[in-house]
Formats: structure tokens, C-alpha cells, sequence
């Protein structure tokens, strides 16, 4: 969630509410006494997913260190930062190289893009990998700048999601929304309700959810009236959605961070989910806020019919909270025996407040030197990176009455060592695509004793084998190659304890030859955003300079894509206009953008006007900064000085 939401100041805790931890408890857990019985949030563990972080020269829309830097037009260095500790980078197969100086064990200061789908892709998997259930996509205002980089990164927690058998929704942020009444409906309608569609998206009592994070809060970020709310809740559930509040902690008593007289919002919603990040630091203060704020809560909920998702965090590494994973137990604890209903993790990926369970620098080898952070070990007990994705996967099942309830945590810091076997080989090595430049392999996973981690990809000459990439995932692209060149490939899979499996199964492939004179769009299918009379998009490519597509006239933005059926390299895009003198010289403003799945689409190259002149044979070539792999291809059209609609005859895609 954004930092609006992030600055409340801890509040003081009623001192006669200090509860005591009372021996482990040999039962297992009680079960919830559910207003709803168990779906995608009811009796799981939901992880509030930001999504936020880009780098420079990852492709997104926002093109620059989103949320790493304060300045997000610099590299983030020890004098521009957004971040409060050092993500463990080491799964991710794309990192981008900060300004901080080299890590402890000499290794570059790189940082992941959640823009990358490999990233999110790896974040999934390490939710399925600790039995994670659903991930909350946070959603800020997202008719600013930050829209289009949000638009996409819905498209790829879908994706990972899909991938990784995990559930999600959308959770909108009203933070500083000033319009947010109107434009929340108009962006579910739009957007966001597509996603529904989705077998990965989280029902509750057969209904998508969405949670509106926001109402009722005290401070100026939250200026909302009851009415304003209501509205919004209740147009939420005439659209079939099972509504989720994330509501201010004092919310049952209108007091602190509540603004008063908002009790028949929070009553309103199906499940309550009270926000504790500020409120809480230790073990005692974890007891305090449950007699204060926990129990009063589910007394309430139980009274309305409303389910209870209260808030568990792991701690801010930098303040020093985390305590090896005691103060995180705790709440589980907590929240456990009040008999909640479901548990929301603050947050999987937050590494602004240092409150992420995503993996985490170990030790300082792993840290900047410049940095100042600290790491996981910083109360001088080691921790693995994963320890607190490994401690949610317990508290989960804690939640779901698996294990015993107990105040003593059962997940150690560090993995054991004892573990010598080795992962089994990954089989079904397969080719799935191939360009001039790149080859496209999958596999089937691999089985451990323990637990796969990843795996690596190796290119096969003589008797050597070099690493060319590594991922969570049983896929991977290896670029960087050369045309018309055979190369082996095999795998091998990875576990905790740094056991390597046996290779799998060589694969061998031909690279395709280099591509430059062929038109790789011709009489390929397209699609538009719309088209005039009888000038369809399917002119564009039927090699007939004399037919053209024309879309809807003054109606800009306009676009028109082709499908070049597989993943190919793309550098160079040829347009041309029908050459008869009739068509006078006119500029349009054209973007390109590229997908490899038909949904998700990226940017390629900006905006720019091209002139098409009948004089020098009505064309323009727009050149992309450097080979793409793609395999739909869009042009968007903004604006055109000699007719008020995108037009092109000859749409003509090429490799170099």
C-alpha cells in the first residue's frame, strides 16, 4: 500500500490490556465460527501483494526506479532511497544494476522490476512453495500516471497466479483518490472486473472479491464522507462482489484513527480487515492490541454476520521488531485463538518499510556496503532468506487447524543441514520456440525430499556445460544467442540445502537464420480497434498497397494489430499509405507496442509523428531501439494532420 497509509504513528496501547501467552497448547487449533464458510479468504492466508517496483529499462509504461528511489528518474544509492532493507535477488533471471556500492561478498547491488514476469512469476511460487493461498493486488488511483504500469501488472499477477495455483483480487486503495466515488465504478467496469473471468480469481460464497482499503480513516488522505462510502460498498455488491474493508483499528469504536459516525460503513461490508502496521513493534504490545482490539472485534463481527481478516506483520527489519520471527508468532497466536476467520499478511513484498516476507538479504554479504541496512540476522540469530514465507506457511496452517496451536513458533530460522539428497532430474525437456537470437525451453518439475528451489539452465558444448540463466519456474528464454546456430541445452534442479540434481535430457535446436527482407506481417490476421465503412484492418496486410485500413474517424486513440503466430524477433516496422498522388503529405503520431500472449501488451516505442509523403512512395519505417521478441504487434494512433483517423495500407513487420 502506499506510504499514505504507512506514516500513522504508533498508538499508545491500553496498559490494563496486557494479556499473558499461556503454555503451548497441545489441541489443535479451533476452528472459526465463520459468518461464511471456507472460500478464497475465509479460512486462508491472504498476502497484500504491491507489485510497485520498476527499474529504467524494463519496459514499463513509468520508465524509471518506481518506488526504489526517492527520485525515480536516478538509480537508487545510499543518498536515493525508497527501501529500508535488500531483497534476496538471487531466483530472479533479470536484475538491474543500482548505484549502491557492490554487496558485501563482492557481488553487484542489482535490484528485480515487478514489471518482469519472471519476477512475479517467482513471488508465486514462492507462495505456492509455503502453502500461501491468495494474494491481495494492491490498486491506487489509477487514472494517473502510475495506470498503465498498474493495468499491466494486473495482467501479471493473473498470469502467476493461473501459473502457480494461487488465488487473488484486486484491493483498491482510496488513498488521496479525489474523484474516487465515480472512478472506482468506472475502473472495476472497465478494467479490473475483466479479470473475474479468471480461475485464479478469489471467490467467497461464490462471488469475486474486492477490497476498498480507505474508509473511514482519520487524517486528510480520507476525506470521505459515510454516504460517499456506502455508496461505493453497496454499488460493489449490486455488482455480485463479496466486499472486503480494510478499516482503521479503532474502527468498532470511532475513536484514534476512525473518524466517529462511521460505524454503518464498517457494518456494511462482508469481511472486516483492520489495519495494525504503526500500532504494534513486540511481543508485548502483539498482547496488547489482542485483549484491546482483537477480541472486542470478533465479539462484534460475530454480532453482524461479518467475517474477521485481521492483520498479522513479520516487523520492520530496520527498527529492529522482528525478533527471529517471535514477534510474527505471536500474532498468528493471537489471532488464532480469538478464532478469526482469515489472516492478511502486511505485506509479501514491502521492502519500502521493511515489513516484506519475501526473501530477505540473509546477512550483511548480502547487503550494500554503503547501505546502512540491516539484515535478517541483525539480532545475531541466523535466518534463511525464506524464513518468514516458511513462518506464514505454518501460521497458515496453524489457521487451518493442521498443526497444534502454540505459542512456541515451530519453524526454525535456518533450514536444516542435514539434507544430502539431491533433487530428482527435471524430465520432458522440451523446445518451444525459437528466433534468430533466443531459444524457448520447458520442462516438468522436478521432485525433492524436501523442497525444489529452482533451477538452472545450461548450454551444452563438448564436455562443458555453462549456466546461461536460472528461475523458479519450469520455463525460461535464453537470449543473447546467434542466428542460424545449433546449441544443446539441459536442466538441472536446485533444493535448499544446495543440492544439484542430475542434468535432464539434452535438447538441440537451430536458431532461425537472420531475418531482415522478409515481411513477417504479410497476410498474417490482425485485429483493430475499429474500422470505417469497408477499410478493415485485414487491408493492412494483404500485400495490396491499393486497399487500406481507415479506423473510426475523429475518435483517437485508434489501434491496429497483426498476429505474427509465433514469438519472433522484431526490430524494424515498415508503413506505407497508397501511393497515388490523391494522398496528400500528412504526419501521424504513432506508438508501438508488442505482447507475446495477445493480452498484455508493452511499449516498444514511444509516441513519435512519422510523415508519409507520395513523392518518396507514401511510407515510413520506425525502427525499434534494439531486437524485440514478440508476437502481436500494435500500433496506436494518437493523431493524423491530413484526415482525423489512423490509417495504413501496407503494415509490414520485419527482423532487422
Amino acid at each position: 500500500m502506499g506510504v499514505t497509509r504507512r506514516v500513522f504513528l504508533r498508538a499508545a496501547i491500553a496498559s490494563t490490556a496486557v494479556g499473558t501467552a499461556g503454555a503451548a497448547q497441545t489441541a489443535l487449533a479451533p476452528a472459526a465460527s465463520a459468518a461464511s464458510g471456507p472460500g478464497d479468504v475465509v479460512g486462508r492466508i491472504t498476502v497484500g501483494y504491491q507489485g510497485w517496483f520498476a527499474c529504467t529499462g524494463d519496459g514499463a509504461p513509468i520508465d524509471g526506479w518506481w518506488h526504489w528511489s526517492q527520485d525515480w528518474g536516478r538509480p537508487p544509492s545510499r543518498t536515493n532511497t525508497n527501501i529500508k532493507c535488500w531483497p534476496d535477488v538471487r531466483e530472479f533471471t533479470r536484475t538491474y544494476q543500482s548505484s549502491y556500492a557492490n554487496l558485501g561478498n563482492g557481488q553487484p547491488a542489482a535490484l528485480f522490476s515487478s514489471y518482469d514476469q519472471q519476477t512475479v512469476n517467482t513471488h508465486f511460487l514462492w507462495m505456492q512453495q509455503n502453502a500461501i493461498d491468495t494474494a491481495a493486488l494492491q490498486r491506487f488511483n489509477p487514472t494517473g500516471g502510475e495506470g498503465p504500469t498498474r493495468d499491466a501488472m494486473a495482467a501479471k499477477v493473473r498470469s502467476a497466479a493461473e501459473t502457480y495455483g494461487r488465488k487473488f483480487y484486486i484491493m483498491y486503495d482510496v488513498s488521496n483518490w479525489t474523484d474516487m466515488q465515480s472512478e472506482i465504478k468506472t475502473d472495476w467496469t472497465n478494467k479490473m472486473s475483466a479479470h473475474t473471468a479468471s480461475t485464479a480469481y478469489a471467490r467467497q460464497n461464490g462471488r469475486p472479491v474486492v477490497c476498498i482499503w480507505g474508509f473511514g480513516f482519520n487524517d486528510p488522505n480520507h476525506p470521505f464522507t459515510p454516504d460517499a462510502c456506502l455508496d461505493v460498498i453497496n454499488w460493489f455488491k449490486g455488482q455480485g462482489c463479496y466486499v472486503i474493508g480494510g478499516v482503521p483499528r479503532e474502527w468498532r469504536t470511532g475513536t484514534g484513527g476512525s473518524r466517529s459516525g462511521f460505524l454503518g460503513v464498517y457494518h456494511a461490508f462482508h469481511m472486516i480487515s483492520p489495519w495494525m502496521v504503526g500500532a504494534i513493534g513486540n511481543v508485548t504490545e502483539a498482547d496488547n492490541a489482542y485483549n484491546t482490539y482483537t477480541v472486542g472485534d470478533q465479539a462484534d463481527c460475530d454480532a453482524h454476520g461479518i467475517d474477521y481478516q485481521p492483520c498479522v506483520l513479520p516487523g520492520d527489519v530496520s527498527a529492529r521488531q522482528r525478533a527471529h520471527g517471535d514477534f510474527m508468532w505471536r500474532q498468528f497466536y493471537n489471532m488464532v485463538r480469538a478464532g478469526v476467520q482469515g489472516i492478511y499478511i502486511s505485506m509479501f513484498d514491502e521492502y519500502n518499510e521493511g515489513n516484506q516476507i519475501a526473501k530477505t538479504a540473509e546477512t550483511q554479504a548480502w547487503v550494500p556496503t554503503d547501505s546502512g541496512f540491516l539484515a535478517l540476522d541483525e539480532d545475531g540469530t541466523a535466518c534463511s532468506s525464506d524464513y518468514y514465507l516458511r513462518l506464514t506457511g505454518d501460521g497458515g496452517r496453524m489457521l487451518k487447524g493442521q498443526i497444534a496451536l502454540t505459542a512456541t513458533r515451530p519453524t526454525r530460522p535456518t533450514l536444516p543441514t542435514g539434507d544430502t539428497t539431491p533433487p530428482a532430474a527435471p524430465g520432458g525437456l522440451t523446445v518451444t520456440g525459437h528466433t534468430a537470437g533466443s531459444v524457448s525451453l520447458s520442462w516438468n518439475a522436478s521432485t525433492d525430499n524436501v523442497g525444489v528451489t529452482g533451477y538452472r539452465i545450461l548450454r551444452v558444448s563438448g564436455s562443458t556445460s555453462t549456466q546461461v540463466g536460472a528461475t523458479g519456474a519450469t520455463s525460461f528464454t535464453v537470449t543473447g544467442l546467434t542466428a542460424a546456430t545449433a546449441y544443446t541445452f539441459d536442466v538441472v534442479a536446485l533444493d535448499a540445502a544446495g543440492n544439484v540434481s542430475q542434468p535432464s535430457g539434452q535438447v538441440t535446436v537451430t536458431t532461425d537464420a537472420p531475418s531482415g527482407t522478409t515481411n513477417l506481417a504479410l497476410h498474417r490476421p490482425t485485429a483493430e480497434s475499429s474500422h470505417t465503412q469497408v477499410y478493415a484492418s485485414a487491408n493492412a496486410t494483404d500485400g495490396d498497397s491499393g486497399t487500406y485500413w481507415e479506423s473510426a474517424n475523429n475518435a483517437f486513440p485508434q489501434w491496429v494489430q497483426t498476429d505474427l503466430g509465433t514469438a519472433t524477433g522484431v526490430r524494424r516496422i515498415v508503413l506505407g499509405l497508397p501511393p497515388s498522388t490523391a494522398w496528400a503529405t500528412r504526419t501521424q503520431t504513432i506508438s508501438v507496442q508488442g505482447s507475446t500472449d495477445g493480452g498484455t501488451f508493452t511499449q516498444l516505442l514511444g509516441s513519435a509523428g512519422y510523415t508519409f509523403d507520395p513523392a518518396t512512395g507514401n511510407t515510413a519505417t520506425l525502427t525499434l531501439p534494439a531486437t524485440v521478441t514478440t508476437r502481436h504487434v500494435r500500433l496506436t494512433f494518437t493523431a493524423n494532420n491530413g484526415w482525423p483517423a489512423g490509417q495504413v495500407s501496407e503494415f509490414q513487420v520485419f527482423g532487422a
